[in-house]
Order: C-alpha cells, then sequence, then structure tokens
C-alpha cells in the first residue's frame, strides 16, 4: 500500500508541477484535431464548389473533374502540415521529410507518376472528351470520367472498363465521335459467275433507297479485289455519325435480299480437291 501511495503521490506532484505544460499541450492536441477536421471538410468543400463554378461556365467536364480531384489533395496536403504545425511540429523539417520521402515513393511508384504525366496530357491536347466513343488502350467505349490516374470507359454492352492514363497516351487512340460524318466500309463477295454491272447497279439500288445515306461525298461502289472464291465489291456510303450502326447492320440485310432476288451468289471460301487414280 506505501508503494501504491508513494507512486500515487509523485504522479499527482508531476501533474501539479507540470500543469501548464499539459494544458498547452492539450489545447494544441484539439486545436490540431479541429484544424485537420475543418480543413479536410473544407477541402471537400472548396473542390465542389470549384467544380460546381466551372460546370456554370459550361467547362468540358473533363477538365472539371480532373482540375477539382487535384485542387482537393492539394488542399488536403496543407490542412496537414498546418495541423502538424499547430502541435509543434517543425514544418520546414516535415517538408524536406515529404521530399526525401517523395522522391523515394517516386521511384517506388513509377508507373503512378507516368499514369498523373499521361492524365495532364490528355487533359491539355484533349484527343477525347466525355461522351466521346474511342478505341484505346486495347477497348472501346464510351468516355465517362478521366482522373488522375485513369480513364473510364463505358462499353457498349454496358461494362465499365478502368485504363491506365499511360496505356491511353502509349498507345493508338481512335476517336469515332471527333467528326460529324462517318464512312461505312463494306466488302460484298459475289460468285465469279454473276454479271458484274447488274450486280453494280443492284448494289447502287439498295443505296439508293436508303435515306440517311448522305450524297455528299457520293457513295463509291467499285470492284476491289478478285478473291480466291469471288469477286469483291467495295461498298463505301457517308452517314451521319449517329446512324453509322444502325445504316451499316440495314444495308447488310438489304444487300443480302436483293442479291438473292436476283440469284447472284454469295460465295463462301471453298476448295476444289483433285483425286489422281494412280494405274
Amino acid at each position: 500500500m506505501s508503494l501504491s501511495s508513494d507512486l500515487l503521490g509523485q504522479t499527482t506532484g508531476w501533474i501539479e508541477q507540470n500543469q501548464g505544460l499539459l494544458i498547452q499541450y492539450g489545447v494544441n492536441i484539439v486545436a490540431a484535431l479541429l484544424v485537420l477536421i475543418i480543413g479536410l471538410f473544407a477541402a471537400s468543400l472548396i473542390s465542389r464548389g470549384v467544380g460546381r463554378v466551372m460546370v456554370k461556365r459550361r467547362v468540358d467536364q473533363t477538365i472539371v473533374d480532373f482540375i477539382s480531384g487535384l485542387l482537393k489533395y492539394l488542399l488536403i496536403i496543407v490542412v496537414v502540415i498546418a495541423a502538424l504545425s499547430r502541435v509543434g511540429v517543425q514544418t520546414a523539417s516535415v517538408i524536406a521529410i515529404l521530399g526525401a520521402a517523395g522522391l523515394a515513393v517516386g521511384l517506388a511508384l513509377k508507373n503512378s507518376l507516368s499514369n498523373f504525366a499521361s492524365g495532364i496530357l490528355l487533359i491539355m491536347f484533349r484527343p477525347f472528351k466525355n461522351g466521346d466513343y474511342v478505341e484505346a488502350g486495347g477497348s472501346s467505349g464510351t468516355v465517362t470520367h478521366i482522373k488522375i490516374f485513369s480513364t473510364i470507359l463505358t462499353m457498349p454492352d454496358n461494362k465499365e472498363v478502368t485504363l491506365p492514363n499511360s496505356s491511353v497516351m502509349g498507345g493508338k487512340i481512335i476517336n469515332y465521335s471527333k467528326n460529324p460524318t462517318r464512312r461505312i466500309d463494306l466488302v460484298i463477295g459475289v460468285s465469279y459467275d454473276a454479271d458484274l454491272r447488274q450486280t453494280r447497279d443492284i448494289l447502287q439500288r439498295v443505296i439508293d433507297a436508303e435515306s440517311r445515306i448522305l450524297p455528299e461525298p457520293a457513295p463509291l461502289i467499285a470492284v476491289n479485289a478478285l478473291g480466291d472464291s469471288s469477286v469483291n465489291f467495295i461498298v463505301r456510303p457517308w452517314v451521319n455519325r449517329a446512324d453509322h450502326f444502325s445504316v451499316h447492320n440495314q444495308l447488310l440485310e438489304e444487300i443480302k435480299i436483293a442479291l438473292d432476288a436476283a440469284n447472284i451468289g454469295i460465295p463462301y471460301p471453298q476448295m476444289d480437291v483433285h483425286l489422281h487414280k494412280e494405274q
């Protein structure tokens, strides 16, 4: 009991001697927590506010998402440094440590930094924007978000694909939505026995009957190749971008029906085998 009483007395005495210091540290810790909580809330609020202002000014959604995300992370770093400063940590030393740690992390996360740099290039050069249908990074789909490290596509079957920005910038980008019109490319193979002029007239009638095909540039119908099993015609009409897939599919159906009605065969690949009997 005497040992416990002595320890309690020493603890009480130490608290009484350092009461001012404890109060000061307590106030600083509480203040740092308040700075951290309020700062994080303010960072989120400011980034969202900046995003709303840019949306009202009709800034492209791609730039809105990128700037808002970047601003939020920068504000969070400032808030954390301010909170550490409030509890007496030397922020100059912290910044130096962060710099050294940042270099080490940068070497370890060079792929992420590459994605970050590629995200900036995507924003600067704007090869596509939200809502464009593109082929990039080995995938095709509609661009829904361009983030700091990744680009998100929604595929035609409604699957969501997340692509690293470095793979997007490091490869070929095909933007199917950039121009208001698109060309349909069809290859129609007919039998070698078919009348080529009659076939051409049938293809022309099918093209003329489709009202969504644009008169300019004029559709191209021509023999393109003498294949192994067929004479190949190319059919290349122009349509508005929104009509591309529907007209493409409709033309294939109408051409098949028209050629069947004229008894013009569409051959499939075949091979003639000749057997020789030895005497």
